[in-house]
């Protein structure tokens, strides 16, 4: 059966490969880079019906504008330019936290936690899938929250929580010789974690 679950996310590339050619260029890429604004109406056209769609082609040459009159940097340029400082620390912050969360050693080391709490050996990789089902899942809820609480709510509450649980799976992962329950919340835990791992960063 594994070797079939790993084969299916070829499916969805295949779809792709074979469906991509009929899809129409992006109005945007059209006009702003080919310049050629009778396609860009062609594939305006064919995305969204016939009409009268000037006022899309206007945001498209606004935006073709300010582009313009944007000088592009290269990488020495950035990390030099001193109005751009903040967001750049702003980012590295955020993918360096990302990279050090925890999320990768959960998944090393769920499988040792699953054994240990005397699940089947045959039913261990199904609660691994469980696992990444939940980060789907939570990465689907994710999208419906952003809009009502905002990203830096979502990152810092994730990460709060990402935190306790982490401290919390230290706690649990000690006592387990002393209480035969902390193993389960352990496995508890880890859902939790992946769960909060979607949610927040």
């Amino acid at each position: 059966l594994w070797p079939w679950l790993l084969a299916s996310s070829g499916l969805s590339a295949l779809v792709q490969l074979v469906t991509l050619p009929f899809f129409p260029d992006s109005p945007s890429y059209l006009l702003i880079q080919k310049g050629n604004e009778e396609a860009c109406r062609k594939a305006i056209r064919k995305l969204w019906g016939e009409g009268d769609h000037q006022a899309e082609i206007d945001d498209i040459m606004k935006e073709k504008g300010a582009m313009a009159s944007t000088k592009t940097l290269r990488v020495l340029e950035v990390i030099k330019e001193r109005s751009l400082r903040w967001q750049l620390y702003i980012l590295m912050t955020v993918m360096t936290t990302l990279q050090l969360c925890g999320i990768n050693a959960i998944y090393f080391y769920s499988f040792e936690v699953f054994h240990t709490a005397k699940f089947e050996e045959y039913l261990i990789p199904y609660v691994s899938l469980g696992v990444g089902l939940c980060e789907c899942l939570s990465s689907i809820l994710c999208s419906t929250l952003i809009d009502r609480f905002g990203r830096k709510v979502l990152l810092w509450g994730g990460y709060l929580l990402m935190c306790s649980v982490l401290a919390l799976l230290t706690m649990t992962l000690s006592l387990q010789h002393r209480f035969f329950w902390m193993h389960y919340f352990s496995v508890i835990l880890i859902f939790l974690f992946v769960v909060f791992f979607g949610i927040g960063p």
